[in-house]
C-alpha cells in the first residue's frame, strides 16, 4: 500500500476538496496541516512513497531528494514548481506529476482569484485597512487617511492573464493603466487599452505598482532599489506575483524612509516570514499569507487534479509525467 503525504493543507480543506475514496485500499494518507522546514521534512516524510504539494508552500531542492530513500512520486500544480530541483528528482527516480491548468474546466476561475485578491489588497493598503482595523481591536478611533483609486496611475508590472484582468478592473475604478514586461509589445498593451511604457517609466509614472510577472532567471530581483528609488514619494507597491522578485531589503529601506506610502503584500521571500520579520510591525505593510490563489474553487481544482494523478500511479494506468528519464531509474521497477 503506497503512503502518500498531503503537504501544507493549512486550512484543513483537502480530505473534503477531492475523492480521495478511490484510493481506499491502494493507499494510505497522512496530512501535513502546517509548513514543515527542510530539517522537518526530511525525518517527517521519509516513509512516504509519495508527495502531494500545493504550489510553492514546500521547497524540494536536492537536498531533501537525497534524504526521502523510499520516494517515488511528487504531484505539483503546473507546469514546473520553481522551488523544486527536477534534475534532482530525476537523479532519485522521483516522478514529477504535473498538471496543465489551461486544460482544467476551473481554469478561468483560477485565474481570477489572484486579481480579485490583488485588488482587495489595494484598497486595503491605499486605506490603511489593516492598520484601523487593528487600532479599533485595541479601542482606539479614526487616525489616517487614506487616498481614492480614481484619482491614482496603475502600473502593471507585466501584462498577461492576470495583469489583463488587472487592467478591466481598473477601467471600472477610473484608473489609467500603464504597463511594461520584457516581452509586452505596444500592440499587445493596446489591444487591452494600457498604455505601454518602458521599465524606469513604469516606475516614475505609477502612483499603485502591481507586480503580475512569473518569478524566472530573468524577473528574480526585477525590481530592486533602482527603481523604488524612482517612484513617486508617496506611492505603493502591491505583490501578490512572487517575493523574490523584488529584493526584499530595498523594499523594507523604501518603506521605513517614508520613499513608499505603502505596500500590500501576499507573497515572501520566505514563506511563511519568520515571526520577527520587520514586515510584521510595519504599520504601512498589509499582508496576507500568500492567498492570491487560495479559493475553495481552486482548491477543489487543485485537489481532485491530485487524486488523479496518485490514483493513476497506483493503478499503473497514464500519467502526466514532467520528468519521463525517471521511469528508467530503478526506484520506479516494477512499479510501471
Amino acid at each position: 500500500m503506497l503512503k502518500v503525504a498531503i503537504l501544507d493543507d493549512y486550512a484543513g480543506v483537502a480530505l473534503q476538496s477531492a475523492g480521495w475514496s478511490v484510493l481506499e485500499g491502494k493507499a494510505e494518507l497522512t496530512v501535513f496541516d502546517r509548513h514543515l522546514s527542510e530539517d522537518e521534512a526530511a525525518v517527517a516524510l521519509q516513509p512516504f512513497d509519495v508527495l502531494c504539494t500545493i504550489r510553492e508552500r514546500m521547497n524540494m531542492p536536492r537536498s531533501l531528494f537525497e534524504q526521502l530513500p523510499n520516494l517515488k512520486l511528487v504531484t505539483i500544480i503546473g507546469m514546473s514548481l520553481p522551488n523544486l530541483d527536477m534534475t534532482a528528482a530525476t537523479d532519485h527516480g522521483v516522478l514529477v506529476a504535473h498538471w496543465n491548468l489551461e486544460d482544467n474546466p476551473l481554469y478561468r476561475g483560477i485565474m481570477d482569484a489572484t486579481p480579485e485578491l490583488t485588488w482587495a489588497l489595494m484598497i486595503a493598503t491605499v486605506r490603511h485597512m489593516s492598520y484601523e482595523s487593528r487600532r479599533m481591536r485595541e479601542g482606539k478611533w479614526q487616525s489616517t487617511i487614506g487616498v481614492g483609486l480614481g484619482s491614482l496611475t496603475l502600473g502593471l508590472l507585466g501584462l498577461g492573464n492576470i495583469g489583463r484582468r488587472m487592467a478591466q478592473y481598473a477601467r471600472v475604478f477610473g484608473m489609467p493603466v500603464i504597463a511594461w514586461s520584457q516581452n509586452l509589445t505596444q500592440q499587445a498593451a493596446e489591444a487591452v487599452e494600457v498604455r505601454r511604457v518602458e521599465k524606469d517609466d513604469l516606475f516614475r509614472q505609477a502612483d499603485v505598482l502591481s507586480i503580475h510577472v512569473r518569478l524566472s532567471d530573468r524577473t528574480r530581483h526585477l525590481v530592486t532599489r533602482h527603481e523604488l528609488d524612482l517612484m513617486k514619494p508617496g506611492s505603493y507597491l502591491i505583490n501578490t506575483s512572487r517575493g523574490p522578485i523584488v529584493v526584499e531589503a530595498d523594499l523594507i529601506e523604501a518603506l521605513r524612509s517614508g520613499r513608499l506610502a505603502g505596500a500590500g503584500l501576499d507573497v515572501f521571500d520566505q514563506e511563511p516570514p519568520a515571526v520577527d520579520h520587520p514586515f510584521r510591525t510595519m504599520d504601512n505593510v498589509t499582508m496576507t499569507p500568500h492567498l492570491g490563489y487560495v479559493t475553495r474553487e481552486t482548491l477543489r481544482a487543485f485537489y481532485v487534479d491530485t487524486v488523479e494523478a496518485v490514483a493513476a500511479f497506483a493503478n499503473s494506468g497514464p500519467i502526466r509525467i514532467a520528468n519521463p528519464s525517471a521511469l528508467t531509474h530503478p526506484r520506479q521497477k516494477g512499479l510501471r
